[in-house]
């Protein structure tokens, strides 16, 4: 049996955790012992796929026996902190799959652990109380760059998986979707069916295509907008709920591969730009 550890327990890694925990594998969430302190031993579950149920799951304050897989789900700007709780010589050689906003994570993970699968999720979930995690969109789908019997895993606990083999286009195709979603939605304070027509989202989605056919991305533009045109007209973004709630949002993680890039390549970026202006001054305020 594949032992799991989790590092994160918001709606992602307590989603994956409960997912995996019903299906009868061997999972725990690694949390701080502030969180620990609260934690009831078990996560509830109300999802739009894999349907509400309450399930037990373990947890310790750090990594202290042996796992075969690392979960990451947090936060990209939490993610140094969280690691102090699964260091290097406990992981060994498990593999290591980051479900992380963004594609910068990756390679920073590499000079930390020997066996790193890039991962990404797409699905609207979130903790909305203590140990209550509501998935509400009807897609949940995970795709690794690597590492079929984890997929397989994912798989017979319900989750859609399928397994890549080109890590850069895997990771700029979830940008490409998500970043214009997340700034659009967050800056103007409104869910996607509202930003949708909005010239600044339409121009932002443009944007991340350019940026990731210019850094060797193989993305079908169009199949990508009918991705996006088909998303629920209510979806928010985490980022537009973490600047609701007085959180910081991740706007490095999820606009800064494409303004970075875009100074590489001399693209021109104007509208993700003013996206990332706008957010700012309403993070601020």
């Amino acid at each position: 049996m594949t032992r799991h550890a989790i590092l994160g327990s918001g709606g992602i890694g307590g989603l994956i955790a409960a997912a995996l925990a019903r299906a009868g594998a061997d999972v725990r969430l690694l949390m701080r012992p502030a969180a620990l302190d609260r934690y009831p031993g078990r996560l509830t579950l109300e999802s739009a796929v894999l349907g509400d149920f309450d399930v037990v799951v373990p947890a310790a304050a750090e990594l202290n026996s042996d796992i075969d897989a690392l979960w990451i789900a947090v936060k990209a700007i939490q993610l140094e902190a969280a690691l102090e709780l699964a260091p290097p010589d406990r992981v060994g050689d498990a593999t290591v799959v980051p479900l992380l906003n963004g594609t910068d994570h990756v390679e920073r993970l590499r000079r930390r652990y020997e066996h790193v699968v890039a991962g990404a999720i797409r699905v609207e979930s979130e903790r909305v109380d203590d140990w209550l995690v509501r998935q509400s969109s009807p897609f949940l789908r995970v795709e690794l760059a690597g590492s079929d019997a984890l997929a397989a895993e994912l798989q017979r606990a319900g989750i859609e998986t399928r397994v890549r083999d080109d890590e850069r286009t895997l990771l700029w195709e979830k940008l490409a979707f998500l970043a214009p979603l997340a700034l659009a939605t967050t800056a103007l304070d409104a869910p996607l069916g509202v930003v949708r027509g909005d010239e600044r989202y339409e121009s932002a989605q443009d944007e991340a295509l350019a940026v990731a056919d210019a850094e060797g991305a193989r993305i079908d533009a169009e199949a990508l907008k009918a991705l996006a045109a088909a998303a629920p007209d209510g979806m928010r973004s985490s980022m537009q709920k973490d600047v609701s709630a007085g959180r910081p949002p991740e706007l490095d993680a999820i606009a800064g591969p494409i303004i970075r890039g875009a100074e590489r390549h001399g693209i021109d970026v104007g509208a993700t730009r003013e996206l990332v202006d706008l957010i700012k001054i309403r993070a601020s305020a």
